[in-house]
């Protein structure tokens, strides 16, 4: 479905419906999908559907952020939830290698499940093999979607590239499953006894000699008992990873890509959003995570800086009425003649300089009186800090202004590259979110950033 390019991400439609039943967040490191993961969840379960979370972040911030001591393989139930809408929440955070270990004692009998779980080569594979963690989590999400536990399904992913891993799991399964290095290991178990080892011996033994020096004779034959216990689960592996493929492409599931609004983390954006295209998953649109915004947009970063300048220089814009103009550090006015500033010489009206003292003897310099310098009670001292001060502040509002210019000018690049995409912006928020209230406050932003067009 194309989108209009002004048109918003709405969230609340989207985790209301019914028919959505696997959300996934995406995109490169540390733009917060951890967090985005955990709102949706919270907003989700409050307004009434059975939701789980499942993190394959290593960190636990997402159960720091749900009240829960640890998150492991099995889905544990967040407390503190409103209920009234009927709904509900559990998280979870992938543990590979139990998951590996939960395949294996599914698809094996006793005896050959313990062969493959002692196995060395297995233990290595399970504990941290590349691409294991990936297609693992795949094997979860299909195990959490069989289930019909839970109505929605919030999947928080690794970085980027990883996530990509994440696609490319049951494809890359499936190649190394019919790769000819494993069909060369099954061929003697396929053979049996003495034949097969002859077979082993004469056929191959110069690419058997060249593994062993590179993986070492005890390795090699790890791998291959290995080969020989799975044969039989691998149909297996592969039907799962294509059935969950599938349903990462089916019109219940939503991916949403997180970004900040920077540069390299919305290269990742577009890059993960052309690439979502190309394998036809359904997009929902982009999250753009931790804007910044000002209450005080109007002032613009060239009108502060000129008057924080002002400050620091010791001139001031007259206020009073009918005179408008710019004093010295000495409280003259350019555009007035040098006269004798004493009171009876002045018309009232004319009064432009706040820092002279009305009781003060005439000629003297209203900053060298011991009382105060102005009705307000400030001395000279103190109005010199006051400025510094707000020429400080000036200053801070205009570097933001500039962060609020080149966050613009980043996303508006996005957009033009991809004006299809729905996005909506999350303002941050002054602090880490560590909580459910401070998940509810993102859950609110996600809802209305969209429309607002804040953050």
């Amino acid at each position: 479905m194309t989108l209009d390019a002004s048109a918003p991400l709405e969230v609340d439609p989207l985790i209301d419906d019914p028919a959505t039943r696997i959300i996934v967040c995406c995109g490169s490191g540390g733009v917060g999908k951890t967090t985005t993961a955990a709102a949706l969840g919270v907003r989700a379960a409050e307004r009434g559907r059975r939701v789980v979370v499942l993190t394959i972040d290593p960190a636990r911030r997402l159960a720091q952020s749900m009240g829960i001591d640890s998150l492991d393989n099995v889905p544990r139930r967040v407390k503190g939830i409103d209920d009234t809408a009927g709904g509900e929440l559990h998280a979870m955070m992938l543990d590979m290698k139990r998951t590996f270990d939960e395949i294996v004692e599914a698809h094996a009998d006793s005896e050959r499940a313990r062969a493959i779980l002692e196995n060395p080569f297995y233990q290595s594979l399970s504990a941290g093999f590349a691409g294991t963690q990936e297609y693992m989590a795949m094997e979860k999400l299909g195990q959490l979607r069989a289930r019909e536990d839970w109505d929605l399904i919030v999947v928080d992913t690794p970085p980027s590239r990883s996530a990509l891993d994440f696609l490319d799991a049951p494809k890359r399964l499936g190649s190394f499953l019919d790769g000819k290095f494993i069909k060369l290991l099954m061929a003697p178990a396929k053979m049996g006894g003495r034949a097969g080892m002859k077979f082993l011996n004469v056929g191959m033994s110069m690419m058997t000699g060249t593994l062993g020096k590179l993986l070492g004779g005890q390795l090699l034959r790890d791998v291959q008992t290995f080969v020989a216990a799975m044969d039989t689960m691998f149909g297996g592996f592969r039907t799962r990873a294509d059935a969950t493929y599938r349903l990462l492409q089916a019109p219940g599931t939503a991916f949403l890509v997180v970004a900040a609004p920077e540069r390299d983390a919305l290269r990742e954006a577009a890059y993960f959003v052309e690439r979502l295209a190309a394998e036809e998953m359904p997009l929902a649109g982009l999250v753009l995570n931790r804007v910044h915004e000002s209450g005080a947009a109007r002032l613009s970063a060239e009108r502060a800086l000129a008057a924080a300048e002002n400050l620091d220089e010791g001139r001031i814009v007259d206020q009073t009425s009918g005179k408008t103009g710019v004093r010295d550090a000495t409280g003259a006015s350019p555009e007035s003649p040098s006269v004798n500033h004493s009171p009876e010489n002045r018309d009232p009206a004319e009064h432009t300089d706040p820092t002279e003292h009305a009781g003060a003897p005439d000629g003297a310099d209203p900053a060298e009186q011991s009382g105060s310098a102005d009705p307000t009670g400030s001395t000279g001292s103190d109005q010199h800090t006051a400025d510094q001060l707000t020429a400080g502040l000036l200053r801070l509002h205009a570097e933001r202004m500039q962060v609020l210019a080149r966050e613009q000018r980043t996303r508006d690049r996005f957009t033009a590259l991809h004006p299809e995409v729905a996005v909506t912006q999350v303002a941050a928020l002054p602090g880490d979110v560590h909580d459910l209230a401070g998940l509810r406050a993102i859950g609110d932003r996600l809802a209305t950033g969209g429309a607002a067009g804040a953050r």
